[in-house]
Formats: structure tokens, sequence, C-alpha cells
């Protein structure tokens, strides 16, 4: 083995140090300093090596600070909530440890809270869109009744801008056009218990296939294929 290959075989033995992507991503959004970030890192590292309460003069002889200074640093830490001092008892005998799971638990609080006003965003630039597609295809603005109306799929119904711009689709298609069409269209949606397009879509398709296998059953001397209704009805039980 050269000289290069002990040197790395040197570096493996000494293992590594996980810290989640998270902490670095959002330590600063905690208000932890770059000090306290390097101790947690310090004590994290502590721990993987199996030394679960390392003292602050053990944390300075790898630390730029003083014994006093890592002191107040984790005093710090614990009066905000990110560090805790646990008793734990192995084979009768009682130990302190050092518990960095208050830090973790408020790091993945961060990711969560930002993953859902990621997601809120995108939902008030879909609706944004949604009301622009019905002026679109209603060719003009929409009144305040007709808005108000849309607000209230989405608000109180629970539809999401997809199942409604779906529904808007399927109005066009029947060249029906109307607030009215379209809310009995998302009614019969919500009383068949339909809320993904998919579903939408399987729910047409069914009732197509059923009105096709009807129609062949009442007119078997038909020569002619039946042609497929290009939409489905919403209306044709009033109608």
């Amino acid at each position: 083995m050269n000289e290069q290959q002990k040197r790395l075989q040197t570096w493996i033995e000494r293992g590594n140090v996980t810290i989640s992507q998270l902490f670095f991503q959002y330590y600063k959004e905690l208000m932890i300093a770059d000090n306290d970030a390097m101790l947690i890192m310090h004590l994290q590292a502590f721990h993987d090596e199996g030394e679960l309460f390392p003292t602050p003069n053990r944390i300075a002889e790898r630390m730029h600070l003083s014994a006093d200074a890592i002191s107040a640093a984790m005093q710090r830490l614990m009066q905000n909530g990110y560090i805790e001092i646990v008793q734990n008892i192995t084979d009768g005998v009682l130990y302190e440890q050092i518990n960095l799971m208050p830090l973790w638990m408020r790091l993945l609080d961060c990711a969560t809270n930002e993953k859902q006003q990621v997601q809120e965003q995108q939902i008030e630039i879909e609706e944004g869109e949604l009301f622009r597609l019905f002026e679109q295809e209603f060719g003009r603005l929409l009144s305040p009744m007709e808005a108000e109306t849309v607000a209230m799929w989405l608000d109180q119904d629970h539809h999401t801008p997809a199942l409604i711009r779906k529904a808007l689709m399927e109005a066009v298609l029947a060249q029906k056009v109307t607030m009215r069409y379209i809310d009995r269209i998302l009614f019969n949606w919500k009383k068949n218990n339909i809320k993904t397009v998919e579903e939408a879509d399987l729910y047409a398709q069914n009732f197509r296939d059923h009105n096709l296998k009807k129609q062949l059953q009442q007119q078997p001397e038909l020569t002619q294929p039946v042609k497929r209704a290009p939409f489905y009805n919403w209306l044709e039980e009033e109608e």
C-alpha cells in the first residue's frame, strides 16, 4: 500500500458526520448564528463517536472558541429550544446526554411550512388562470355574480381548479357555455364523489358506453353503427 492509499484509508476509517441538508438550508431562518451552527455540527460529530455529553472543554479543543463561549452558546441553544439535556439509564447506570432532536424537528417544520407556502402559491396561480380561462371562453369579463359563483365552487364546494376547468371544457364541447350548465356538471360530479379530472373522464366514458349499449339493444336491426355521443349532456334528464 503506497502513501496515498494509506492516507485514503485513514480518511475512511475516521468516518463521516451526517448532517441533513435541511440544517444548512434553514439554520439561518431559525436565527442560529454561524458559530452556533458549527457548535451543533461538533455536537453531532461527538454523538457519532459515541460521546453523548461532551463538555465545553472537550468541544473547545476542536473550535476557535473558549470553553466559556461554548457554554454560553449551548445555554443559548437550550433557551431557544434547539437542544436539550436528557437523562437515560443503561444497565442501571444513570447518564446525561445532549439531545439534538428538538432542532431536527424544527427544521422539519421549516421544510413543511415552505412546502405548504409553495402549494398555496401554486393554487393562487391556478385560480387566477381559471378566472382568465372563463373570461376567454365567455368572450367577456365575468360579472360580479359569476365571479362569486366560481369562488364558491373553489371555497365552499372545494372543487379543484383543474376539475372546474374540466367542467368548463365539457360545457364548451356541449356548446352550452353557461354558469348554470357548468354548475350542474360540478353538482353531478360531487354527488358521484368525482374529485379528479381522470375520474370525470372515466365517468363520462362509462355513460357513453352505457348509452351506446342501450341504443343497440333498443334498435338491434340497425345496420349502421351508432355514433358515440361527442359529450356527456349533463342536463339531459332535465331537458
